[in-house]
Order: C-alpha cells, then structure tokens, then sequence
C-alpha cells in the first residue's frame, strides 16, 4: 500500500482527527489532533493492511509562531510491507502534553523522554518521565526556540567544578 493511501484510510478510519495530509517530495505527513494519537498509533501497528510495527524516530519541533507551537512527530515504517508514513500530533503552548505509545511501541520510551527533556512536552502516561541527557536540577527546555543560547542568566551547571577539576588531571592521567 502506497503512503498516501495509507493517509487516506486513516482519514476514513479518524475524520475529525485527520487534520491534514501532506505529500513532499514522496514523504507522507499527517496531522492529527492529539487526544486521539495513541488510538490513530494503535490502528497503524494493529490494522494487518498497514501494520506499522517500527517506530524509526519520535521526536518534538518547536513552531513559535504557529496556533499549535509544538508537534510530536512519529516516523513510522512497516518491516512486513515496506512502507513508511509520518505522523504529527499537534501540540499545544498553554498544554504541551500528549499520550505516550509506549504501550503500541516500547522503544519509544527513551524517545519520549528525550522531547520532554528538550522541549517539556508531557507525555502521559509514559512509565518513567525524566529527564534523558540533562540533569534533574536543569531549569527549562533547551530545544525551544525562545531558550537563550547561552543558558539561563546568572545560571552555572552546579556539577561544573567537579567536571573540570576531574579534567584538570588529564595529562597527568595520560587522557588525550
């Protein structure tokens, strides 16, 4: 099954939750609405026909000047049918939230924690919600566009003294 017919029973499957369809360049996107992305994530790993059972990458993009700044994009493949097909829960500012898959994908766990890291959206019902790659005492999400580039005003990495004095023994420890 081509992409866009995929997009197109999915259309038929979710109406009111199939907010646009997207072809680039052989890309397929859909945008749906997300209080229903775990059960429109569900049907395209359950439905035989489509069977996306390979979550490629879950990440988050931040569109400031958009009505929905965030979006979850799931790129999705079928090892079975050799199909490919992307899906966009559009997020919200005043709610950054959304359903986890972890229960239709379980390597979607890390990727979850990753966007709530980078972005603070909240993915309910996910098992373990942490921070990924920051520490727990990091304040804000580097990944939005508003984020200052150098860190918040007057705020250092309280590990920061550790680290470089660790570094300071390099030669000395034969480290290169």
């Amino acid at each position: 099954m081509e992409p866009l017919e995929i997009a197109n029973k999915l259309k038929e499957k979710f109406p009111d939750e199939v907010i646009d369809i997207a072809d680039f360049r052989g890309q397929v996107s859909v945008s749906v609405n997300r209080d229903r992305v775990l059960d429109i994530c569900g049907y395209l790993y359950n439905e035989p026909d489509i069977s996306m059972n390979y979550l490629s990458d879950l990440c988050g993009v931040d569109y400031p000047e958009k009505k929905f700044r965030f979006e979850v994009v799931y790129n999705l493949y079928s090892l079975k049918h050799r199909h490919a097909l992307r899906v966009k829960a559009l997020i919200p500012e005043h709610e950054p939230s959304v359903n986890s898959v972890t229960g239709v994908w379980a390597g979607a766990n890390w990727h979850e924690r990753e966007a709530y890291d980078m972005y603070g959206i909240i993915f309910k019902g996910h098992p373990d919600l942490r921070r990924i790659l920051l520490p727990e005492d990091w304040e804000g999400f580097p990944q939005r566009k508003n984020y200052p580039l150098k860190g918040p005003e007057g705020w250092e990495y309280k590990e920061f003294k550790k680290v470089k004095e660790l570094h300071s023994r390099d030669d000395e420890w034969g480290i290169k």
